[in-house]
């Protein structure tokens, strides 16, 4: 079902998708969503329009912290879950055992007591099998079918004029504007006049001039439907997520979709850089307004602040993921601009700052374990439980401050060698924890505008990481490497050797240039100290300084220490 570019890449769920089959005379309409907690909004605004919830639990790794955030949800709405145990074809899979640690999870959840008792089903995704006993042979697919016609019960049908909550938004070239949702109410035909109720109460009349049902993947059209069923719907362009849409002569508002609040924000800034609009097509804060404005319309998780600078706007959102997909998806479609380092959102109750916590879980061999803990203890994580399974894997669930985890993933990675699993998962707000310092190494800053060469860059990649080849150009301002040391360091790295009319030796041409470390969008987000910008364009991803002349950045520093 993920069908869109980042989400094949990255094999990951992004968006939510509806699809539909038919089994034994039953439509059964299916809502794929996101397991990651960044992308938390797509989960909750689906739920309102589901009256089941199939839980995949993978028979090796058991419940992770996403299990525990969608599960929380769905008995938040009183949504009853079927428990699949998924991928029993793995090495190792152990799936008696998650049953029970998914019931664990159901106990320390504080879910109704009907639900304990809740039906589970052993899968393989892979082969299309389903059974009841992962020991048992299977044939096909047909008993978690017949389980969700057993075990999920019909929608609920209201008699009454029709009424919908607006759930999803979609746009078509030839209508325009497509909202959608599960009718709660009634029923409507094609061409009815029916009501939008906005945020505030305003209430606009319009005509229904596509009704829209899913058939497998697609949407096709249709005369007339009833409740029960999801649709897309159009005839309007002024519809948010969280509208209600009724007939005009029962203007009953339905109580609109609540999501957890952002906990990272950062800047979006207009590319002031020397080199805006070489490889962008939008580049004015016009246009960065207008797709962060459409952004938040879709994407219920995201909020847009304008901010007393022209230049300038506040994105909040639930983590560096979702920002660095929301960053690609925009360069993709011919943005620029220029970002600064995620943040944390602190708040103030009582006197009493309060920061975002999460939950970490980690899975790491023992040659790695101490390594991980320790830098996470230098970000003010606590260990709330350690174990190892049957492989001899360690999982050790940290409770660190989102502060403390910005930019953690890619030191991850390089502490674990790749080899580690890491999840995160929003558990609250506590009080504020202390300085936390996660980046211990200054910059290398370009002094010059132009292109960089091999005889500036091999007496300095003995003492830092660089970001650029020789022949790459360069201009002044801009983060060329990380410094081995805790201070930047101003460098000529576009000087080149003078020529003279003297006879020199070839040893210029056997000197060994080590590659430019590259950034991937999430890791190079992490990367940004807070005096510095991450320059985002179609062909591009640059670090810079917020004041490119050393001039204004010396008097900057005047300034600041004369306060």
């Amino acid at each position: 079902m993920d069908q869109g570019d980042l989400e094949r890449e990255k094999g990951i769920t992004i968006l939510s998708k509806v699809t539909s089959v038919h089994y034994d005379g039953i439509k059964i309409n299916i809502v794929d969503t996101p397991g990651h907690s960044d992308f938390g909004g797509e989960v909750e605004r689906v739920l309102s329009s589901v009256d089941g919830v199939l839980l995949l639990v993978d028979a090796f790794e058991g419940p992770m912290p996403q299990t525990r955030f969608v599960l929380k949800k769905a008995l938040e709405q009183n949504i009853k879950p079927i428990v699949v145990i998924n991928k029993i074809d793995k090495p190792g899979e152990r799936s008696w055992e998650v049953v029970d640690e998914v019931l664990d999870l159901f106990i320390e959840l504080n879910c109704p007591e009907e639900y304990l008792d809740f039906p589970y089903i052993f899968a393989s995704g892979v082969q299309g099998l389903a059974g009841n006993d992962p020991k048992e042979e299977m044939k096909d697919i047909d008993p978690l079918f017949k389980l969700i016609i057993k075990e999920i019960p019909a929608p609920k049908v209201e008699e009454g004029p029709f009424q919908m909550l607006v759930t999803s938004l979609g746009y078509d070239d030839h209508v325009g504007r497509l909202f959608g949702g599960k009718v709660l109410r009634g029923e409507v035909n094609l061409k009815d006049n029916l009501c939008v109720i906005k945020r505030d109460g305003e209430t606009k009349n319009f005509t229904l001039t596509r009704l829209n049902i899913y058939e497998g993947l697609k949407q096709v059209n249709t005369e007339k439907v009833e409740a029960g069923e999801i649709v897309m719907l159009s005839g309007e362009h002024d519809v948010e997520i969280g509208d209600t849409i009724t007939s005009p002569e029962c203007q009953e508002a339905l109580p609109r979709i609540e999501v957890d609040e952002p906990t990272v924000k950062m800047e979006f800034i207009v590319n002031s850089g020397p080199w805006a609009g070489r490889s962008g097509k939008f580049l004015t804060m016009r246009n960065l307004l207008a797709r962060l404005t459409k952004e938040s319309l879709t994407n219920v998780s995201i909020d847009v602040e304008e901010t007393e600078q022209p230049d300038t706007l506040i994105v909040s959102g639930r983590g560096e993921l979702q920002f660095a997909i929301l960053l690609e998806q925009m360069r993709r479609e011919g943005y620029e601009v220029c970002v600064s380092k995620p943040t944390a959102i602190i708040k103030e109750k009582n006197g009493v700052k309060y920061e975002p916590i999460e939950t970490v879980t980690i899975d790491v061999a023992d040659e790695y374990m101490g390594s991980v803990i320790e830098e996470l203890s230098k970000r003010r994580g606590e260990i709330v439980d350690m174990g190892k399974d049957e492989a001899g894997m360690n999982r050790i669930v940290f409770d660190v401050p989102t502060r403390g985890l910005i930019g953690f993933r890619s030191d991850f990675m390089t502490l674990t060698k790749g080899y580690g699993i890491m999840s995160r998962l929003f558990k609250g707000d506590e009080p504020y924890k202390g300085d936390i310092e996660t980046r211990h190494r200054g910059s290398i800053i370009a002094k010059e505008t132009g292109r960089a060469t091999a005889y500036s860059i091999a007496p300095l990649q003995e003492r830092a990481t660089l970001f650029v080849s020789p022949g790459d150009e360069v201009y002044e301002g801009q983060v060329v490497g990380e410094n081995a040391k805790s201070n930047d360091m101003v460098v000529n790295i576009v000087k080149a050797k003078h020529a003279t009319n003297m006879r020199s030796s070839t040893e210029d041409a056997t000197v060994l240039i080590t590659p430019a470390k590259k950034f991937l969008l999430e890791a190079a987000l992490g990367f940004i100290a807070e005096d510095e910008l991450l320059e985002v364009t179609p062909d591009a991803l640059r670090f810079r300084k917020r004041l490119l002349t050393e001039k204004e950045r010396l008097n900057e520093f005047r300034e600041n220490k004369n306060k």
